[in-house]
């Protein structure tokens, strides 16, 4: 941390307004996607277009590196336990949409897990080195279709 905050200019104390936690620094790329897909679900844009809108310019970052190699860094326990906050986020989110649009709420919490958690599924699946050369958006059409 002292490196990174040395780099940015920033003292330690001011770095940690921005992220709560140092994983955060590498959740930050898809939080700004998965905010966004959410503001469009709010909005009322279709449910698989705002989940799709989440690979579109999400290149591969500090959060692919530590996916393939987080149990070499010794984070994979904390990779997963950020996954799935970030999968119920979504989730949560989803299916209030489509309870919203008049779908039960017990169909609406089973439908917008196996959404959320298509997308998170995807995001591993990009950063796993046999997934190599395939663009976030083509796996995330690929899960989504799955879900």
């Amino acid at each position: 941390m002292s490196d990174i905050t040395r780099r940015a200019g920033v003292s330690r104390s001011s770095f940690f307004n921005y992220f709560s936690a140092k994983s955060d620094v590498l959740w930050s790329g898809f939080d700004e996607q998965a905010d966004a897909a959410i503001e469009r679900l709010r909005e009322g844009e279709a449910v698989a277009d705002a989940l799709a809108g989440i690979g579109d310019g999400l290149a591969p970052d500090a959060l692919a590196l530590a996916i393939t190699h987080a149990d070499a860094m010794g984070i994979a326990t904390e990779l997963d336990r950020d996954r799935a906050v970030r999968q119920f986020r979504l989730q949560r989110e989803i299916a209030a949409r489509l309870a919203h649009d008049g779908t039960s709420p017990l169909a609406s919490q089973v439908r917008a897990g196996a959404l959320a958690a298509a997308v998170l599924a995807a995001v591993w699946a990009w950063a796993d080195r046999t997934a190599a050369g395939r663009p976030l958006a083509e796996l995330l059409d690929a899960a989504l279709a799955l879900a």
